[in-house]
């Protein structure tokens, strides 16, 4: 019941659903960079491949001089030069 209340008022106040659920997003900045908001966790990370948990699934980044920069506990920047990058769901 908390949660239709909840819901009610983001749709009065119509808040971005990123506001106020644990849905990442991503912002995809040309071929350089890269930030996620809202991550659980870093569950692999070298100079060529980067592995991000999320509520939803798993982000897999792929490229070359790959850093992990700006991480505070809700959101993470990739920068690098990125070649691909891949989405895994884990719920439905």
């Amino acid at each position: 019941m908390k949660k239709r209340k909840l819901s009610k008022i983001d749709k009065l106040l119509e808040l971005p659903q990123e506001v106020y659920s644990p849905i990442p997003k991503m912002i995809i900045t040309g071929f350089n960079e890269m930030i996620i908001e809202n991550f659980k966790g870093i569950l692999e990370y070298e100079e060529f491949f980067v592995r991000i948990n999320t509520s939803i699934g798993i982000v897999s980044i792929n490229g070359y001089e790959l850093n992990l920069e700006n991480m505070t506990n809700d959101d993470i920047k990739v920068t690098g030069k990125i070649e691909a990058i891949d989405i895994e769901r884990t719920i439905d």
